[in-house]
């Protein structure tokens, strides 16, 4: 049988590259010891490769999956797998967050508590200060009046 070269192979795919990755990869597969789909005849893995290719043993589209498959480093099953492990975990921080606000707020809170209750201190101070500072001024006033009066009568006594 004659050697199958890339040119026979070329128009069954678009592209050379496309031709060249299948074929290697299939060649790969042969040499780990998968079974040949057509009679091995003496030939290396490669041109085995090629002549299935040529053959159509598999179709296009099965080949282009099958290489597909072979580089995929994650399957559908392990991104969703993934994909929900990163959903819980996003869970877990919005919990998480929920908890750091709850207690951020929280704590905020107490601080306007204590402003405020500070506020209500100091003015009761204030007004408690002012209520004593009028109650000492009116004593001194009428301690004044009581002593200007005193101090008129004395005056009144001595001009008599």
């Amino acid at each position: 049988m004659a050697r199958i070269t890339v040119e026979d192979c070329i128009d069954k795919f678009p592209s050379r590259f496309e031709l060249v990755l299948i074929a290697s990869q299939r060649a790969r597969k042969l040499y780990s010891g998968e079974t040949p789909k057509i009679d091995r005849d003496n030939d290396k893995n490669t041109v085995i490769a090629l002549r299935e290719i040529a053959n159509l043993s598999q179709t296009v589209d099965e080949m282009k999956e099958n290489l597909i498959q072979e580089y995929e480093t994650v399957t559908l099953k392990d991104e969703e797998e993934e994909n929900l492990e990163l959903d819980s975990s996003e869970n877990e921080n919005n919990d998480d967050s929920d908890k750091i606000e709850s207690e951020d707020s929280s704590k905020q809170i107490e601080e306007e508590i204590k402003a405020f209750t500070a506020s209500e201190d100091s003015e009761i101070e204030q007004q408690y200060n002012i209520e004593n500072d009028t109650e000492t001024s009116q004593e001194k006033l009428s301690s004044d009046n009581e002593e200007s009066k005193t101090s008129e009568n004395e005056e009144s006594e001595t001009s008599l």
